[in-house]
């Protein structure tokens, strides 16, 4: 049974005492006797009324700092007079105060202003404090488990299901590089084998030069370098503590996922450490733009000096290790040369998801589309038996591509999944369209065109939805302020159009041209749990516009694939603009072209 506490609350302050009045009215529905005093009162009236009966606790507020040593001390010094410290513990707590100061002083106990009336509570009545449970014990949950997959629009079924067919059957009995290395990377995993395997020299031999010669020769990719063993273990050094804070001010509100990146996996590792204390849910392990060019990939422990950590299974494995267990963790494998063995990677590791965009990746990602189509088919297979999520990055949209036809090839991608057995998540982005500034859909707010988007998605397909990549992309200045604001805008749009996830920058993101700092970092942290809690259950209200702009996305997200559908191939229609023409800034790629072959037999 919890004992009864008699507490007596004392505002040394002005006019200020709110933070008392809500911890005495937590402390009475707990069922302890309180007393608490008027603000501004004279020192010597407090303690008077501090004698008057034997308190098992003082609780002292102080929040403007003038004279707050001297005048702190005396009261001290009073109780400690009239007996009172023998028998009382004495509390205090503020924007004045710090534990350092009040200890220096003489109370027994002392918070911050960042104290939360739970804790103060949990200290009086002498319980462990558990901060902050909606993050701290927050699970992991599967964001695509109450998602049924089905195509609402009859005529897009249609489409989509004589589309995803015709891949299939085209892609039967093809192989690429890509997919043969994969195959091998799994045996070679299975075995546990090292650079010196067997299987290496047949490895070898579906890679480009660069990678050939990193594993004969030693020889390292200009501006990457070996981290040593020492580096490593200084990790074990790193201080691990409770989360306390949440980003999220109601748990229904969308999970929040960061970069990270940095080219160096120790500094991914410290990134996603500070970040877990601050509240994120998740973070995505991103590659430099080289590794979807070059056929093959490196081993062991490297570091890189630009933006991009590289993928081997040693780096991947490390940053996985120090993440923690509730945290959700992405490795991409959506556009380049090595995405059936990025894919393998992803299953190999049981991360939570991966990336797979064959349209975007061969529209503005610089692969060929022939090859990126058969290797996302192989791909997809990979992480569906592994029973990895993945997500379909809708980022060609800001080359200026229609958002329709951007949608289309979307929509594609997830009716392939699920004819193989996959989990897709639809990923568009919430930002300043290059295809809205050139026709005027976003001249008079940006909520109307972004919110019509996720309703034409809804009324098209029943999928999960996470906003990426990342939120506000295009509307964020070289200002840390405004680049935390309209992050913080765009995520509220995001939590109020009730999506499943969202990523975010930090503030530095968009002009750092270098390594990005963690201080700007909790400045778009700081901005996200400011915007959730202010919205809540609220929402924005976007205008008439909007459900225009959606309907008219849905008419043209179908004739998209009704032309694609009369083409009668997806590839030529890749090749051929029906996803997006070079007027429109779509580039089909050329890495990896006439590399795809018919499979032995």
């Amino acid at each position: 049974m919890k004992q009864q506490l008699s507490i007596l609350l004392v505002p040394l302050d002005p006019v200020h005492d709110l933070g008392l009045r809500m911890i005495n009215h937590r402390l009475q529905e707990s069922g302890h006797n309180t007393t608490i005093l008027p603000p501004d009162l004279p020192l010597e009236e407090a303690v008077k009324k501090a004698a008057e009966h034997s308190f098992d606790y003082i609780l002292v507020s102080r929040t403007m700092g003038y004279g707050v040593v001297e005048l702190l001390a005396r009261f001290v010094d009073l109780l400690d007079a009239a007996g009172i410290r023998a028998r009382s513990k004495i509390i205090i707590g503020g924007k004045a105060m710090t534990p350092e100061l009040a200890a220096e002083l003489g109370f027994d106990k002392g918070f911050t202003d960042r104290c939360t009336v739970e804790e103060a509570v949990a200290y009086i009545e002498g319980r462990t404090y558990e901060p902050n449970q909606l993050a701290l014990k927050r699970e992991k949950r599967d964001i695509t488990a109450s998602y049924s997959y089905e195509v609402k629009n009859p005529e897009l079924a249609e489409l989509l299901d004589a589309i995803t067919d015709e891949v299939l059957a085209w892609a039967e009995d093809k192989t690429s590089p890509g997919i043969q290395r994969a195959r091998l990377r799994e045996e070679m995993i299975r075995q546990g084998e090292s650079i010196a395997s067997s299987l290496l020299s047949e490895y070898l031999a579906l890679c480009d030069e660069p990678i050939v010669e990193y594993y004969t020769k030693g020889r390292l990719i200009k501006g990457t370098r070996t981290i040593t063993p020492d580096e490593v273990a200084a990790l074990n050094s790193i201080h691990k503590s409770a989360n306390v804070r949440s980003i999220q001010h109601l748990d229904s509100q969308p999970r929040v996922i960061i970069f990270t990146g940095s080219g160096c996996p120790l500094m991914d590792v410290l990134h996603n450490h500070i970040a877990a204390e601050w509240g994120i849910d998740g973070t995505i392990f991103i590659c430099p733009s080289w590794v979807a060019r070059l056929e093959g990939l490196l081993q062991g422990l490297i570091a890189h000096e630009e933006d991009g950590t590289i993928p081997t299974l040693e780096n991947i494995a490390l940053v996985k290790r120090h993440l923690r267990p509730n945290l959700y963790f992405q490795v991409r494998a959506h556009r380049g040369l090595n995405t059936p063995e990025m894919a393998v990677y992803a299953s190999h590791f049981r991360v939570d998801f991966t990336k797979i965009n064959p349209v975007y990746g061969s529209m503005n990602g610089g692969t060929d589309p022939a090859r990126l189509v058969l290797d996302a088919v192989d791909a997809i297979r990979t992480v569906s038996k592994a029973g990895v999520a993945f997500d379909i990055p809708a980022n060609d949209e800001l080359s200026g591509i229609p958002t329709a036809k951007n949608f289309a090839g979307m929509l594609f991608t997830a009716a392939l999944a699920r004819k193989l057995g996959a989990r897709p998540i639809l990923k568009p982005l919430l930002c300043f369209a290059p295809y809205a500034m050139i026709y005027g859909q976003m001249d008079n707010n940006f909520v109307d065109y972004n919110a019509a988007k996720i309703l034409a998605l809804r009324a098209l397909f029943d999928a999960p939805i996470w906003t990426g990549e990342p939120v506000g992309f295009l509307t964020h200045e070289d200002d840390r302020v405004q680049s935390g604001t309209t992050t913080a805008l765009h995520s509220g749009l995001a939590a109020s159009l009730g999506v499943d996830m969202l990523t975010f920058a930090s503030t530095d993101e968009s002009y750092s041209r270098g390594p990005i700092t963690i201080a700007s970092r909790i400045d778009t942290f700081n901005a996200l749990r400011t915007m959730f809690r202010f919205l809540g259950d609220a929402t924005f209200a976007p205008t008439p516009k909007c459900r225009e702009y959606a309907d008219r996305l849905q008419e043209d997200i179908i004739a998209v694939l009704k032309g694609v559908k009369e083409k009668g191939s997806m590839v030529d229609a890749l090749y051929e603009g029906h996803f997006g023409t070079r007027e429109e800034g779509a580039n089909p790629g050329r890495a990896g072209r006439h590399t795809v072959a018919k499979r032995a037999s």
